[in-house]
């Protein structure tokens, strides 16, 4: 499975392109690269070595080595943690653009990050501009998907509210059909997923890190 990002950058378009493996996506290929070498540029400006580096993410020295040289996929979970490591935001290290909005950020219709998860599962980000956010607000779009959908899991706190159509939300062992109006606040620790019931469906979700 294949997620592809497209990034608005000076002007013009940056695609990513992530593979995903038992629900964890991974950066791949020369997007892969071009953050491998941002995260070196960015350590070696803040003066860490890579032990400090490997310490505060947790993993081992060699593993590291292999993150920051582009011969070993990034979990995009681990990228997030490279961010808060450097003090940086996840945008600079996957576009290499600084988010510049400090006190707000408009973003217009259509205008947000673009990402195909996979083919019926489209979310726009909608925050990526913002200095320091703590929350990660995104518009979700769902089409019946006739594929089985992988249960996800991360950390902090989710937020789903239904603005068209209907969703199935799988949360561990429990399913819950959500109609427009509907919402849910939930721990995404636990393994979820969300299918469209109606053709099509969006919904707004908001995930706390």
């Amino acid at each position: 499975m294949e997620l592809v990002c497209a990034f608005p950058v000076n002007g013009g378009v940056y695609r990513a392109v992530f593979t995903a493996m038992e629900g964890i996506y991974f950066l791949c290929g020369k997007a892969k690269n071009m953050v491998a070498q941002r995260i070196k540029e960015l350590r070696e400006i803040m003066d860490v070595t890579e032990e400090e580096m490997s310490q505060r993410l947790s993993v081992s020295l060699e593993q590291y080595r292999l993150y920051e040289s582009g011969e070993s996929d990034i979990p995009i979970s681990m990228l997030y943690e490279i961010a808060a490591a450097l003090k940086t935001d996840f945008t600079v290290l996957i576009s290499g653009e600084t988010p510049r909005m400090l006190t707000h950020t408009i973003v217009r219709q259509g205008k947000g990050l673009s990402v195909e998860r996979y083919p019926g599962y489209e979310f726009e980000s909608l925050a990526f501009n913002f200095i320091g956010r703590e929350m990660e607000p995104m518009l979700v779009t769902l089409s019946e998907n006739n594929k089985e959908v992988s249960l996800v899991s991360h950390t902090g706190q989710e937020f789903n509210y239904v603005l068209e159509g209907a969703i199935k939300i799988t949360l561990g062992a429990n399913e819950h059909e959500l109609k427009k109006g509907d919402c849910i606040y939930f721990d995404p620790n636990i393994p979820h997923k969300q299918e469209a019931v109606t053709p099509s469906a969006t919904f707004l979700t908001i995930i706390k890190e």
